[in-house]
C-alpha cells in the first residue's frame, strides 16, 4: 500500500528466491552428493556439505542486505512533455552494517529495467536520482518501486514492493521557436498597440533569415543547438503582455503547447506578463513563483480533478 513519508522494510515485506546462477549451484551440490554416497567419498561429503553451509549463508547475507532499509522520496521536478522528470530519493541505512549494491527499479513488472545501483555505509544516508519519462501532461503518480539486491555470491535474488505515494507534475510540451508573440498581446500604457520593429520589448524568436541582423541573432540558442534564431522586439512605449487563449490557434493541446512557448519567451526575456484562458486568469506579474503558478495551470487545464 502506498506509504506518505518513509517506508521502511520490515521482514515481512522481503521476499528472496533462488537465480538462474543459485539453481545451478543447487544442481551442482546434489550431483556432488550423489557422487560422494555412490563412491562413499569422505571428502566428497565434506565439500558438499561445505558448499551447501556456504550457499546457506549467502542467503542470510542477500536478505540482511535490503532488511530494515529506509526510504523517503526526495524532489520531484517538473518536467515538459517529452523530457524526463528527476525523483530524488533517500535511503537510510539505521543497522551498524553496510549495504551493497542495492538495487532500484521501475514499477514496470513484466520487463524490470535496473536504473541505479548504490552502496550505503553502516548507519548512514545516501541519496540517488532516478529519471522518470513524462508522457502526457497534469499530475502523475511516480508508482511503485522494486528495490532489490544478489549481494554477495548472485546465487539468490531478494526484493521488496515500496510505493512512497510521490506524484509530479508535466508541463504541456512548447510549441517549436518561429511563432512569435502577436502584436495584439501587447498594448502600450497609453492604449495603442505597437509595432514588432522596435527595439526595446522582446516579442519571442523565429528562425533566422537571410539580411537579418547579426545583432538580433540568439547566440546561446545556437550553441545549444538549436539553429540560427533571430529576435523580435516591439517598439520603445512600454508594454503590457498578455498571454490569451484567443490568441493561439488549432485545439487545445496545440493551443497550450503555443502559450506555453510565449510563456517562456517571455519568461527569458524578463518580461511581466499576464495568462487569459477560458473561465480563468492570472494578473500581470514576474519572477520564478508567477512562472512556476502560469505553467501549473496550463499542465492541469482542462483534466478532471
Amino acid at each position: 500500500m502506498p506509504q506518505q513519508g518513509t517506508a521502511h522494510l520490515g521482514r515481512r515485506h522481503i521476499y528472496i528466491l533462488p537465480t538462474r546462477q543459485g539453481l545451478l549451484y543447487g544442481l551442482i551440490l546434489i550431483a556432488m552428493l550423489l557422487g560422494s554416497i555412490n563412491y562413499s567419498l569422505s571428502l566428497g561429503f565434506a565439500l558438499t556439505f561445505l558448499l551447501g553451509a556456504l550457499g546457506v549463508v549467502a542467503m542470510l547475507h542477500t536478505w540482511r542486505n535490503l532488511a530494515h532499509l529506509e526510504l523517503t522520496t526526495g524532489k520531484l521536478t517538473p518536467a515538459f512533455v517529452g523530457d524526463q522528470t528527476q525523483w530524488e530519493l533517500l535511503l537510510g541505512n539505521p543497522e551498524g552494517h553496510p549495504r551493497y549494491a542495492i538495487g532500484l527499479n521501475t514499477a514496470e513488472i513484466q520487463h524490470p529495467q535496473t536504473l541505479a545501483h548504490i552502496d550505503i555505509g553502516s548507519h548512514q544516508r545516501s541519496s540517488v536520482i532516478l529519471p522518470l519519462h513524462a508522457r502526457q501532461r497534469g499530475w502523475h503518480p511516480a508508482g511503485r518501486l522494486t528495490v532489490s539486491t544478489e549481494f554477495p555470491l548472485g546465487l539468490f535474488y531478494a526484493w521488496s514492493y515500496v510505493d512512497l505515494g510521490a506524484s509530479y507534475l508535466v508541463y504541456p510540451q512548447p510549441a517549436l521557436v518561429g511563432n512569435p508573440i502577436p502584436v495584439a498581446a501587447t498594448s502600450a500604457s497609453d492604449g495603442s498597440l505597437q509595432s514588432t520593429e522596435g527595439d526595446e520589448d522582446f516579442s519571442g524568436l523565429r528562425t533566422y533569415q537571410p539580411g537579418d541582423s547579426p545583432k538580433r541573432i540568439d547566440w546561446k540558442a545556437s550553441a545549444r543547438e538549436q539553429g540560427l534564431l533571430t529576435k523580435q522586439f516591439f517598439g520603445s512605449a512600454q508594454s503590457t503582455l498578455w498571454l490569451d487563449w484567443n490568441m493561439a490557434s488549432g485545439d487545445t493541446e496545440q493551443r497550450l503547447s503555443q502559450l506555453t512557448r510565449w510563456l517562456l519567451d517571455a519568461r527569458d526575456a524578463g518580461l511581466s506578463y499576464g495568462l487569459r484562458l477560458p473561465q480563468q486568469e492570472i494578473a500581470i506579474d514576474h519572477g520564478e513563483q508567477h512562472d512556476r503558478r502560469c505553467l501549473e495551470t496550463l499542465a492541469v487545464y482542462g483534466l478532471s480533478a
